[in-house]
């Protein structure tokens, strides 16, 4: 690969907030972005910089002049402070850069990108050389605001903040970021890496369209998957992997994180049906390169690449390969690229979780009717149907049954996958048939012990809800966990569990580490109020619920969350009409049945309400009624009501769902 070296001015930026705001409102994330990028655009063609690449929510920039990229970065961040206001955190370094075909890199670009990670929604920060460029020119003020040891940064960098009116001007010495951690004392004792273990990371999207990171995403996966069928290979899960900065990875710590000893990482530009895809294989250790290779090839030939990715990798680490192994890693369930992109883009938006689940049903849905006999797509749609049921985005009967005639479809094309039999064991689950939940479960796990969804599922909604054991249901958890170790959604669904068996400082814990690897997290945000909630911390529960009723647009479950605190507050009047506002919006959209009736068990001496949502909920096979059993949000009142056994004995007989 042709490349040069240039002296330039970098710039990182990114939208502060996006993932989490992705996650309660895709509407107005995608208006961030779309805004973000109008400003860049903008002030980068007036001061003649080129953006080199879009990352998500993020850019890198260059400029031949220190002096024109701070300007740059003044103008823009003033725009963003004003309305409609968009939260942007930059860092600025100048730099030796090395450009080849499709990538910038260098020293250069790593320290930019680690002082971009400081930053701070309307503050422009700069390292000391770019401080340096600007002294002669008294338009720009700046203040230091501390020296930072970074990460694979050999010197101390003395950062400094544009200290103009109308951006935010960061305290000194307060700033975190990829600043390297202190030694510690003492003898450090590593846990032994397995040698054939790996870590696949998104492929970075080298188009012009940020809108691509979908394909790039979409390839790691379906190598993750291949990769995964091979019992003589460790490999990291999907989600920890995807949790890297894909900017500016540093491998020491993705293999101490996720233990693994190699790192697969490259990038994919696609134009139109043609497709350049760049991959390196590398030893976490010592940043060898063990294998590195370069695709130029048409969009039709995308499986292919992908086995032939595979298959290098377990030729390099010197995995033994059986001709069982080698059909799993040559399997593709489709030939029809396009109903392939489409499945792809499902992936990616039910991967967001939140509202993006709606977008990714659309989306496997157009998969497969370009291809009926597309075993993936039929899975995805599945999982996708099963989810928009369990977070209350669409009615429990509407897609259940969607969900288990396409997961039925998937294992009649391809009985080896894994994923149907875990779909069809949550589907049980909410026809009340522990037989038949357990029995689906099991085959998952007895095809894929990895797979970390069959492990959170089956603990969760078979094991705690249906059976009550608590036992058993913690240990599924902590090997999701283990398989999954930077998930928030593991981590929360264990606090689930942890909560209903009554284990509340346990599951604060649990959400407080979910919450360090995704602030976002709506389920962790949601169990961190409830562990509040039960140990008695009300307030601390009621400051949670308030901010969240905003992020989740007062999504149902949050609501019936505050109005049961309200109610331990004493706050009855407040508590009375939220739960007027919840019927009220049941009437004119989709409000999860089973939170009206707890919520009005918690306030009502009359319990006809409540039982009458319960019934609702039985009628609509609502997933949340099966926790009423063990849950210890259902009010004293309720448990004590003759009616409450009767509903518990009725979701002790399975009940089939019909349209």
């Amino acid at each position: 690969m042709s490349h040069h070296r240039q002296l330039a001015a970098i710039m990182f930026t990114d939208i502060e907030g996006y993932s989490a705001t992705m996650q309660y409102s895709e509407q107005q994330a995608i208006f961030l972005k779309n805004r973000h990028r109008e400003v860049l655009q903008q002030e980068h063609e007036r001061y003649n910089g080129r953006i080199v690449q879009y990352y998500g929510d993020g850019t890198l920039s260059i400029f031949q002049s220190a002096v024109e990229a701070v300007e740059c970065a003044l103008a823009m961040q003033l725009a963003f402070r004003q309305e409609p206001h968009v939260p942007v955190r930059m860092g600025l370094h100048m730099g030796d850069v090395i450009f080849d075909d499709d990538q910038l890199f260098g020293d250069g670009v790593n320290l930019a990108s680690r002082i971009e990670t400081l930053g701070v929604a309307g503050s422009v920060l700069i390292s000391d050389k770019i401080n340096d460029e600007i002294l002669n020119h008294p338009e720009f003020k700046t203040r230091s605001v501390g020296t930072y040891q970074f990460k694979n940064i050999e010197r101390k960098v003395e950062v400094f903040a544009l200290d103009h009116e109308g951006l935010v001007k960061p305290e000194p010495n307060t700033l975190h970021g990829k600043t390297a951690e202190p030694k510690k004392k003492g003898l450090r004792t590593s846990k032994k890496v397995p040698s054939k273990s790996i870590a696949v990371l998104p492929l970075v999207n080298m188009s012009n369209d940020p809108e691509q990171q979908y394909f790039g995403d979409g390839v790691a996966e379906e190598i993750i998957n291949s990769l995964s069928s091979l019992k003589d290979l460790k490999v990291a899960g999907r989600t920890s992997s995807f949790k890297f900065d894909r900017k500016n990875v540093d491998l020491r710590e993705v293999g101490e994180k996720l233990g693994v000893s190699t790192v697969l990482e490259g990038s994919v530009r696609k134009q139109g049906n043609r497709l350049r895809i760049t991959v390196q294989l590398i030893k976490v250790d010592d940043g060898f390169h063990i294998w590195s290779q370069r695709y130029d090839r048409s969009m039709d030939d995308i499986f292919a690449i992908q086995d032939e990715i595979a298959l290098a990798i377990t030729e390099k680490m010197k995995v033994t390969l059986l001709e069982k192994g080698r059909s799993k890693i040559s399997k593709n369930t489709t030939q029809n690229t396009e109903a392939y992109e489409l499945y792809l883009k499902g992936r990616f938006y039910v991967n967001r979780r939140g509202a993006s689940i709606l977008t990714g049903i659309d989306y496997f849905q157009k998969a497969i009717e370009l291809d009926p006999n597309f075993a993936l797509a039929h899975t995805g749609y599945a999982d996708a149907n099963l989810m928009a049921g369990l977070y209350g985005l669409l009615p429990p009967r509407k897609v259940m049954l969607k969900a288990k005639n396409s997961a039925e479809k998937a294992l009649q094309l391809d009985p080896t996958l894994c994923e149907p039999y875990c779909s069809l064991g949550l589907y049980h689950c909410y026809e009340w048939n522990k037989k038949e939940a357990e029995k689906y479960f099991r085959k998952s796990l007895e095809i894929n012990p990895r797979y970390a969804q069959t492990h959170v599922w089956y603990g969760l909604n078979y094991l705690t809800w249906m059976k009550g054991d608590f036992a058993k249901a913690e240990e599924h958890g902590r090997i999701a966990i283990k398989l999954e170790p930077l998930s928030a959604i593991c981590f929360g669904i264990y606090a689930q569990i942890l909560h209903a068996g009554g284990k509340y400082k346990e599951a604060l814990a649990a959400c407080e580490t979910g919450l360090e690897l995704d602030s976002g997290s709506f389920l962790c945000h949601l169990y961190l109020a409830y562990s509040y909630l039960f140990l008695g911390r009300l307030e601390e529960a009621h400051t949670v619920l308030e901010r969240l009723m905003k992020f989740s647009n007062k999504h149902s479950l949050v609501q019936g969350a505050l109005i049961m605190t309200l109610c331990k507050m004493e706050k009855y009047d407040e508590a009375k009409a939220l739960l007027n506002d919840l019927k009220e919006r049941a009437k004119r959209e989709f409000i999860i049945c089973t939170v009206i009736g707890v919520a009005a068990g918690w306030l009502s001496q009359d319990l006809d309400d409540a039982f009458y949502y319960f019934e609702k909920g039985y009628e609509e096979h609502d997933p949340l009624l099966l926790s009423l059993k063990h849950e210890s949000w259902v009010a004293p009142a309720v448990r004590n009501d003759p009616r409450y056994q009767k509903l518990l004995d009725k979701m002790s007989t399975p009940n089939k769902l019909t349209v």
